[in-house]
């Protein structure tokens, strides 16, 4: 069932005088439940593309629809809640608040949508056992390391059930260790509760935990694979292959 319909996007930057593309005329759709990497090298759009699917930032032309809904037209109190109860955003750096623990992180978004608060503590325990973050729960953002803060970031994105995750280079901050945990639990998320993720990543090994790698360059899809009946490190190889078609602009992404 399709869940997310992206219909010739485009995002210009700047005045007149000095116009940058960012994205120019790009259409895909994402399955529920799918999970997609979009990779591509700094300055390639990626990033503008996620912003824009999670309505950080607007689109120049085009429409995105979720759910039949075009998000490119919400403004208001629409908009707040759309994002508030159909997405879930993990950024690179965390942004957790520093003055709360880590149970208040996660609880905030369930608060926000006055949940009863047994509800609360039944789905943020939940949540941590899943993302094995319970020994961090009482602890503040200061006392964690940073794969502990990326998985209390990954809980409070994904507590609310969103429809959609998004993740902006989740792993980017993380050791090697963290970040195969982290891809981990995307992978668990994605299979057993069916979670649809979008994960922006520069990473190759990264990339080849998601179902489906869509490649952009220069703000034009350039390839797109799909995982099929590869096991990881078989479409890890077949990643490399496109990074490497892709030459010298995406030396980054390695």
């Amino acid at each position: 069932m399709e869940l997310l319909n992206i219909q010739q996007i485009e995002k210009y930057y700047g005045s007149k005088s000095s116009l940058t593309k960012a994205i120019d005329d790009i259409s895909f759709t994402v399955a529920q439940g799918e999970f997609v990497a979009i990779m591509g090298a700094s300055g390639s759009g990626k990033t503008t593309l996620l912003n824009c699917i999670s309505t950080i930032d607007h689109v120049t032309a085009g429409h995105i629809y979720l759910e039949n809904t075009d998000i490119t037209t919400l403004k208001g109190k629409e908009l707040n809640k759309f994002r508030r109860e159909k997405l879930g955003f993990i950024f690179q750096d965390f942004n957790l608040l520093d003055t709360l623990t880590a149970y208040e992180n996660i609880s905030l978004a369930l608060s926000i949508q006055k949940i009863p608060a047994t509800e609360i503590d039944k789905a943020v325990n939940t949540v941590a056992e899943q993302l094995g973050i319970t020994d961090v729960l009482q602890k503040y953002p200061y006392q964690m390391s940073g794969g502990q803060k990326q998985r209390v970031a990954s809980a409070r994105a994904i507590v609310t059930n969103p429809k959609l995750v998004l993740a902006d280079e989740p792993t980017g901050a993380l050791d090697s260790k963290s970040a195969k945990m982290l891809l981990e639990r995307f992978n668990y998320l994605n299979q057993k509760h069916n979670a649809t993720i979008i994960m922006v990543t520069h990473d190759s090994f990264t990339a080849s935990y998601a179902s489906r790698v869509i490649f952009i360059k220069d703000g034009i899809i350039f390839n797109e694979i799909s995982k099929g009946a590869d096991n990881r490190k078989q479409f890890f190889d077949k990643i490399i292959d496109v990074v490497t078609l892709l030459g010298g602009d995406m030396s980054d992404a390695l």
